[in-house]
């Protein structure tokens, strides 16, 4: 281990203490305003969230010591705790998994790659670029982030490989990352592209009978929180994970003349997925269950594309607890009503309703951010569209404005855990976490010091403000 390395897991360790204590001190004392039920809630929830941000223990032995103590010590009841594993998530990870193995071993990814890097072929910075965009262009075609993260990251396996960037390389990490962020992230501007987004919409619907429209929604936000952001995460990449491509892994691919009979089963199975995935508003079946059906035809044994020595060997279970542990703690801290207390807390301590429409602005907008870290992006809209009426008698704004600051807020990513599309394409590409860590609190920074404001002022145009 080097100096820096040696730093990096002191550092790690010593935050992962400070969690514990912290937690312990919670339990000790119950701090107002939390009544006893939530003080467990909160510590445990600390402690939990310390070490995924650490990864001081791999990710789900913290998920399995959480459903432990949770348990144990009576947080909520069973049902809740364990939800995570009834969650579609986690079959959609499930059959994304599967899915990807069959891409790597029968070479479809790899021909997909070939074709995609003629594009894409030249420079490190274009090869992000058009990640990043491609990434974007799925969000308007496929409702489902998880879905669209299930279908491009054994791509973006593929093409890395192509271009030379082998596991442990800047450019690995920087490929896959691009595809992860770049289809997560702008899709926030996108009005049916992820789930919180679906979320505040229907409480708002059910609330307060306002319902946005898609081109409203898409003008509003798109060109700051959609274009913007993508090239600020086009750029973080290529800064934070310098690298170039290799010239003689491009010119000496091989090019394949005819599909292998694998590769045209596989070939047609995800062509109807994706036709399935695209067309979710009119069958309303869920992006799950039509992976799970793609996946389970891939695994029967006349078809052939994935036995049984590849579902045993290379398939990451760990990664589906982690994930359902990461659902569960969101549905512990709900239940709880430890996200609906700390959010309360957080807006009377705000400087709101004093005729400042920037700083009302920004209040609210961090506000719904730092709620997220508490209940997870999907339970953001759920803590705050309650919220918005007696926010908008504070500040003298329409509730429908007010409503669309949470978009701001839970579209800013603090930790990956937030948010299960990025915890899945980490899982699924082998990346470490720390890497998308990083990558999170930069944009989060960059987003509060440079998007908002630019946001703030878009919204002003408009006449939003």
């Amino acid at each position: 281990m080097g100096k820096l390395g040696f730093i990096q897991a002191n550092i790690k360790s010593v935050v992962a203490v400070l969690c514990v204590a912290g937690a312990l001190f919670i339990l000790l004392f119950s701090p107002a305003p939390l009544v006893p039920a939530e003080s467990k809630t909160a510590a445990l929830s600390l402690v939990t969230i310390g070490f995924w941000a650490t990864g001081i223990i791999p990710e789900y032995i913290t998920a399995l010591f959480f459903f432990l103590f949770a348990m144990l010590f009576a947080i909520s009841p069973s049902d809740v705790v364990f939800s995570g594993f009834h969650s579609t998530a986690v079959w959609l990870i499930f059959g994304g998994l599967i899915i990807g193995v069959a891409i790597n071993t029968t070479g479809l990814g790899k021909r997909i790659a070939a074709k995609a890097t003629v594009y894409l072929h030249g420079s490190y910075l274009k090869i992000i670029s058009g990640l990043v965009a491609a990434g974007i262009l799925f969000s308007f075609l496929m409702p489902s982030a998880m879905g669209r993260v299930v279908l491009l990251t054994p791509i973006g396996i593929a093409i890395a490989d192509h271009f030379g960037f082998d596991k442990g390389t800047n450019g690995r990490t920087g490929t896959l990352m691009a595809i992860i962020f770049g289809t997560y992230f702008p899709a926030f501007a996108i009005l049916p592209a992820n789930v919180p987004n679906m979320v505040m919409v229907g409480m708002a619907e059910t609330q307060y009978q306002i319902s946005p429209l898609y081109g409203a929604y898409l003008f509003l936000h798109f060109p700051v929180l959609g274009l913007l952001k993508a090239f600020l995460i086009i750029g973080m990449i290529v800064c934070c994970y310098p690298d170039q491509p290799m010239e003689k892994k491009y010119t000496e691919s091989k090019q394949y003349e005819k599909l292998s009979r694998d590769e045209k089963k596989l070939a047609i199975t995800l062509l109807l997925l994706l036709a399935l995935w695209m067309t979710d508003f009119f069958h309303h079946i869920s992006p799950a269950w039509i992976a799970l059906a793609g996946a389970l035809f891939l695994l029967l044994p006349r078809v052939g594309i994935v036995n049984s020595r590849q579902f045993n060997r290379n398939i990451n279970w760990g990664s589906l607890i982690f994930v359902a542990g990461i659902l569960g703690l969101g549905c512990v801290i709900n239940h709880s009503g430890l996200g609906k207390t700390l959010a309360g807390e957080l807006l009377s301590l705000l400087p709101l309703g004093r005729q400042n429409g920037f700083v009302d602005y920004m209040s609210i907008s961090l506000a719904a951010t730092l709620t997220g870290v508490a209940t997870t992006l999907p339970g953001v809209p759920a803590v705050f569209t309650p919220l918005s009426e007696s926010i908008s008698q504070a500040t003298a704004m329409p509730i429908k404005t007010i409503l669309m600051m949470q978009v701001v807020g839970f579209s800013t990513t603090i930790f990956p855990y937030q948010a299960p599309p990025i915890i899945i394409g980490m899982q699924m590409s082998g990346e470490k976490l720390s890497s998308a860590v990083k990558l999170c609190l930069i944009l989060a920074g960059l987003t509060t010091i440079f998007l908002l404001p630019v946001d703030y002022l878009w919204w002003k145009t408009l006449g939003w403000l």
